[in-house]
């Protein structure tokens, strides 16, 4: 029949419906893989340290499940489903790790057990804020729908292939391969690789460059002429890093208010969705708030009104809201061009300048816990987000595009409250055994230590070229904030492979001109999702290994 109507206009689309996660099918399937991946998380964190990317396995248990031949599940075929279950399972397992067990790790391993559950409560309000703050930010000038995501848009497209096939899934499928290939035989992080063929390539050779310098340091340092600066050519020793990311950051909130107080200013992230400025400054306006009534919570339950002056616990509400509005704006604008989120290290500048101030122990403790809750829980949902633009049309749809964004919130707080429901029942037979993150042992090692003069100095020297990195490169490329995560890394062979996925971009580019540019994210999604893959699975298999 013809679609064509009487007054020989094409009829307006259906509107799609998006799949709604408070239903007893999607609930059936994701509620389990948030216990799952906060266990994962919890476990990973305090054994080896990190956390891995589990959205692939939610997406994965979608699509097994969905090839059982019964009516009960065909719900799971479609790909939004899959994409409410990847969302939820990698926010549980990034909230209960990163956001949860690690922070409250350390008011125990400085000896203060009672403000173990002081700092739970914060952290866990300070967790649902952090991903707010980006569902609400997503796809503004700021946090761009077009940004790069890595993880995200690796997710995307292996849902993507996994339900279309043919040659995208091909193309994903050696991407695949090649990255459990390299991390397997060779011990490289492929995913540095793949994030070259995503990103801004400006960007990420930043990134590159900073983790070949951090990397080889000892090496390209140690003449006597650098010894005054310095000392043994350790980078990282002097502070470098540090006053690279300080001056870095300030730039960076700069631009970003710059950005918010253009008066009027509509960004269209993606065809016919928009974020306005405005909303982004009430966003912004709102987790200031938000983040200054939590550290007023974390103060009074903390203790901190009877070791701290009026003036100076003015000024720990104050800093320790902005920390952690600055920790999160950093992390995620280095998550969104490279795939990485410096939390770790970035928390420990909050903490260094948190020393500088002068604040005593026990309110450094809960400072640098709170800031570190500040940051993971924004990233993935970056992520998340990504990965639905892209599976629901690139937001050619607006009201289907918003509303399940509205779906990927809901999926994401309720993994959240597992993960927090889960970390509560975890923690005391975890620290019982003395299991904690362990960087929570370098942050109380680094508060007993103190803060001196020099390292004042350092960051201060430091941050000028750090700050006038970023002023060149524009808020766009984050020249100054990505090369100084990768000054923040030891991690010298994921240098090599950014850089080796920079030339190969180049040249894939120079060779292959129309329609190449798709297949060449395709492929570097692929390598990411290989690697996201086998160091999972590789990350369970040592896990069971040290158990046993």
């Amino acid at each position: 029949m013809s679609q064509i109507a009487a007054n020989g206009e094409l009829p307006e689309p259906a509107t799609r419906v998006h799949p709604r996660f408070l239903t007893l099918t999607s609930l059936a399937l994701i509620a389990p893989l948030c216990v799952i991946g906060a266990i994962i998380g919890v476990q990973l964190i305090v054994t080896l340290g990190i956390t891995a990317n589990t959205s692939l396995i939610g997406a994965l248990a979608g699509m097994i499940l969905a090839r059982i031949p019964l009516a009960a599940f065909h719900r799971y075929r479609s790909i939004h489903v899959q994409n409410l279950a990847q969302s939820a399972i990698s926010a549980a397992t990034f909230g209960a790790g990163n956001a949860l067990m690690l922070p409250i790790g350390i008011p125990f391993v400085l000896g203060r057990a009672d403000l173990v559950m002081p700092m739970f409560i914060g952290v866990t309000l300070a967790m649902l804020i952090d991903g707010y703050m980006l569902y609400r930010m997503f796809d503004s000038e700021v946090f761009p729908a077009t940004g790069a995501w890595p993880p995200g848009a690796a997710a995307a497209e292996a849902i993507r292939a996994g339900d279309e096939g043919g040659h995208k899934a091909v193309v994903l499928g050696i991407g695949v391969v090649l990255g459990i290939a390299g991390n397997w035989l060779a011990g490289i992080p492929m995913s540095a690789f793949g994030v070259a063929f995503l990103g801004n390539i400006w960007a990420l050779t930043m990134f590159g460059v900073g983790l070949l310098l951090r990397g080889y340091s000892a090496l390209l340092f140690s003449h006597p002429v650098f010894a005054g600066i310095i000392p043994n050519g350790d980078i990282n020793a002097a502070y470098i890093p540090h006053g690279m990311m300080v001056g870095a950051g300030i730039v960076a909130l700069v631009q970003v208010g710059l950005i918010i107080l253009r008066r009027g200013g509509i960004h269209a992230g993606g065809i016919g969705t928009t974020s306005t400025t405005t909303e982004v400054r009430r966003a912004l306006g709102l987790g200031f708030a938000a983040y200054v009534a939590i550290a007023v919570i974390i103060a009074l339950l903390g203790g901190l009104v009877a070791e701290l002056s009026i003036p100076m616990m003015l000024l720990f509400l104050i800093y320790a809201a902005f920390a952690a509005m600055i920790h999160e704006v950093i992390v995620g604008l280095a998550a969104m061009h490279s795939g990485w989120f410096p939390a770790f290290a970035v928390a420990l500048i909050t903490l260094v300048i948190g020393m500088l101030i002068g604040f005593p122990p026990v309110a450094l403790a809960l400072l640098v816990g709170f800031s570190a809750a500040t940051g993971p829980a924004f990233s993935d949902m970056g992520y998340d987000l990504k990965a639905g633009y892209m599976l629901r049309g690139y937001g050619t749809d607006p009201a289907f595009e918003m509303e399940g964004r509205r779906q990927q919130l809901i999926a994401a707080m309720f993994a959240f409250v597992v993960a927090a429901i889960v970390v509560l029942i975890a923690y005391p037979s975890f620290f019982a055994q003395n299991l904690v993150a362990p960087v929570d042992r370098v942050y109380v090692a680094t508060i007993k230590a103190g803060a001196s003069s020099s390292v004042a100095m350092s960051l201060l020297i430091w941050a000028i070229p750090g700050a006038i990195i970023q002023a060149l490169g524009g808020p766009k490329r984050q020249l100054g904030v990505l090369l100084s995560t990768g000054l923040l890394i030891a991690f010298p062979i994921a240098g090599w492979a950014v850089i080796a996925g920079v030339v190969c971009r180049a040249v894939w580019e120079r060779l292959v001109k129309a329609g190449g540019t798709e297949t060449m994210q395709i492929f570097g999604a692929g390598v990411i999702a290989g690697d996201a893959l086998y160091a999972f699975f590789n990350s369970m298999a040592r896990n069971f290994a040290a158990k046993h």
